[in-house]
């Protein structure tokens, strides 16, 4: 079976990633800067040492990327790139800032976006992290930096994925990237995007 590498998945297991790593032929191995989730490695996005160089296939991380300081985020995908195999790919989902700050610019900052299973979720807490979240003392649910589009795929480039596919999903306020290490035909990104991001 092809290795899944699940970064920061707190409670979700590998039913909750993609149709494309949800089809039995990946095994998931959950690493988690949360001892209460219960990872099968405690560890942080920017430190994964515990993690052999080029031993996964993939990667799964969705709205983590958003959790660490700007100077931390080259660190992080430079991680990715260390355990990644040579045509290993990685699936980033993240919040979409530009579609939020239209929100914000029309005065709707604590006003419900949209209703996730955590309750309403207003654009304060796609900019600064879910306010009920950090109330009740998670603090590593803040956000510390944030992306469009363009900048997702321009620091994606510029840390070790030459070859990146995105879509953005306005209504959801969020991105998503397929990044890969290796060499990849438009059709095979094409592919990858089909099946693993979610429109």
């Amino acid at each position: 079976m092809k290795k899944l590498l699940h970064v920061g998945p707190g409670h979700a297991r590998l039913e909750h990633t993609t149709p494309g790593f949800n089809n039995g032929h990946w095994q998931e191995l959950r690493l988690d800067i949360d001892p209460t989730v219960q990872p099968d490695i405690l560890g942080s996005m920017t430190d994964m040492s515990q993690v052999n160089d080029q031993s996964v296939d993939a990667i799964f991380s969705s709205h983590n990327i958003e959790h660490l300081y700007p100077h931390e985020v080259p660190t992080a995908l430079a991680e990715f790139v260390r355990v990644l195999a040579d045509d290993g790919f990685c699936v980033i989902t993240c919040p979409d800032l530009k579609s939020v700050c239209a929100l914000v610019a029309e005065d709707k900052l604590t006003e419900t976006a949209y209703d996730s299973p955590a309750g309403p979720i207003a654009p304060i807490d796609i900019l600064y992290g879910h306010r009920n979240y950090m109330g009740a003392g998670n603090l590593f649910m803040a956000h510390r930096c944030g992306f469009t589009e363009k900048v997702l795929r321009g620091t994606l480039n510029a840390c070790g994925f030459p070859w990146v596919a995105t879509l953005v999903r306005p209504g959801a306020f969020d991105i998503w990237a397929v990044a890969c290490k290796s060499a990849k035909t438009d059709e095979e990104l094409k592919t990858l995007a089909r099946e693993h991001f979610r429109v």
